[in-house]
């Protein structure tokens, strides 16, 4: 069975960091591409940051160094590791995989979906 679990959202202040894990199993992450993305209420989801297959990495403009993307395929196991949170950050953060070598920001491109975590950044 193919499944994709998120933790690690919590609540911090703004200028604080949270880490997200993205635990898959059933798959290997190593023969997917990897993105996180995230919903805020009345808004829709947007792509935040993506991971190729072959490691090429995109970050939509708004995180670009304040958010790092990794995996550890050792332990099937995508991360999101969050600096310098804003209050806009706060989001419902869902993590995606489709299979091979894809940068895509566009959420139907990808196949498998986590349940999400939900971050909240207070000011």
């Amino acid at each position: 069975q193919v499944q994709l679990v998120e933790s690690g959202g919590g609540s911090v202040q703004a200028g604080g960091s949270l880490r997200l894990s993205c635990a898959a199993s059933g798959w290997t992450i190593s023969s997917y591409s990897m993105a996180w993305f995230r919903q805020a209420p009345g808004k829709e989801r947007e792509g935040v940051v993506v991971l190729t297959q072959y490691d090429n990495t995109a970050y939509k403009d708004s995180v670009k160094g304040r958010f790092t993307i990794s995996k550890d395929n050792a332990k099937n196991t995508l991360y999101l590791q969050m600096n310098s949170l804003k209050p806009e950050d706060t989001a419902m953060y869902y993590c995606a995989a489709v299979p091979g070598n894809k940068l895509s920001f566009a959420s139907d491109h990808y196949r498998y979906w986590g349940q999400g975590t939900q971050v909240t950044v207070s000011s």
